[in-house]
């Protein structure tokens, strides 16, 4: 497949090609200092059709556009059969877009992904995802001047003009707030509601138990999944794919960093707090040899991190729009915050919010979140 001014459109085939579709942003972000280099065996994971078990649900196709021999850009095309049952069998996805700023490039790369997608009856495509809703996903469309936090995505300025150029009209806007966490984390009001709320003796809050690490993350996705399950574009996460979430971030994990809030002997509510990884792999390149392991075990044990990120969180679907369902989320943030400010962090960053998510959105704002970056979910029809 090829596009404008002698750019070739090349499927991924083998491990070569998987390579080059992982090197393709080393060369854009080049001269972008606020870029952070994904770590190379965990794409390769990622994007490892047997290891990855978003492929028990899903199938995709990765691409490389070169010109000249040397790779100038990067796409994917897939189609989620979690996402199909809730949003229709015509809908498929597209990411992991990065791209030189040339059209012709972009022009090569959006035709080959959505000829895929039409080829197997897909009439709107949403992106990008990096492959769902739940990995990174969104381009950033506010805050390039700040480098991105662990598991959220970076851009550059002229993706958008590019996206939106071939079609692509907006969805969804998410948005990430940032706290300060050295001090007080709530307002007077919400302090007053969680220490009432507190105080009764059907609700205690508690860590996470790692002893029994699957029972807690049953509990998790429980919740999770019923939490989130009315928000535009949910998709509930599989126990496989909670399994190697937890797989991959247990050794940063640490028991005051989950917190679970129970009512009446009942789990209602929790949070999960992550060490900012990407402050620790800033300066790795993407390569953990010789001594990049070395490197990151000192930083994240040494307590060298400053920054985290409150990725996950969630209340019962039935106590939403209550004042018991408020207190609940402002006593996992409080708690987490608390056991963040003591392990010496100084900031979080609690992400992603749909921006219509009006009741979150005004209890994050009156509890100092500043809204600071913004990623944009486009769509179109074929």
């Amino acid at each position: 497949m090829t596009g404008g001014n002698r750019v070739t459109v090349e499927p991924v085939r083998d491990k070569r090609d998987l390579g080059r579709f992982i090197a393709v942003p080393f060369d854009i972000y080049r001269d972008d200092p606020n870029w952070v280099a994904p770590l190379n065996f965990e794409r390769r994971q990622h994007l490892d059709r047997k290891r990855n078990p978003y492929f028990q649900h899903a199938e995709a196709e990765l691409f490389v556009a070169v010109r000249d021999g040397r790779p100038v850009g990067r796409i994917s095309a897939q189609i989620d059969r979690l996402d199909q049952e809730r949003q229709g069998a015509d809908l498929g996805h597209f990411g992991f877009i990065e791209a030189i700023d040339d059209p012709a490039v972009f022009d090569a790369l959006f035709g080959a992904a959505e000829g895929w997608l039409k080829a197997r009856g897909i009439g709107r495509v949403r992106g990008p995802f990096n492959f769902s809703i739940n990995d990174e996903c969104g381009l950033l469309i506010e805050g390039f001047d700040t480098p991105p936090v662990f598991l959220t995505g970076h851009a550059r300025r002229w993706y958008a003009d590019h996206v939106e150029a071939r079609g692509y009209a907006k969805a969804r806007d998410m948005i990430a707030y940032r706290f300060d966490i050295r001090g007080e984390p709530l307002p007077a009001v919400a302090r007053r509601l969680v220490d009432r709320t507190r105080s009764s003796p059907n609700i205690t809050v508690r860590p996470l138990r790692m002893k029994a690490f699957d029972e807690e993350l049953r509990i998790i996705i429980g919740i999770f999944n019923d939490a989130w399950s009315g928000n535009w574009g949910f998709v509930p996460f599989t126990q496989a794919e909670m399994d190697r979430v937890a797989a991959d971030l247990k050794m940063v994990l640490r028991p005051e960093f989950g917190q679970i809030v129970e009512m009446n002997g009942e789990p209602v509510a929790f949070g999960i707090l992550l060490p900012n990884m990407n402050e620790a792999m800033a300066d790795l390149n993407g390569s953990l040899l010789p001594f990049g392991w070395a490197k990151l075990a000192w930083r994240l044990l040494g307590g060298r991190i400053r920054s985290c990120r409150l990725p996950l969180m969630g209340v019962r679907s039935h106590l939403h729009s209550t004042a018991i369902g408020a207190a609940l989320a402002f006593m996992v943030i409080d708690r987490i915050y608390a056991a963040a400010a003591q392990r010496g962090f100084r900031e979080a960053e609690l992400s992603w919010i749909l921006e219509d998510n009006l009741p979150m959105r005004r209890m994050i704002e009156s509890a100092g979140g500043m809204p600071y970056k913004a990623w944009r979910i486009y769509e179109k029809t074929l």
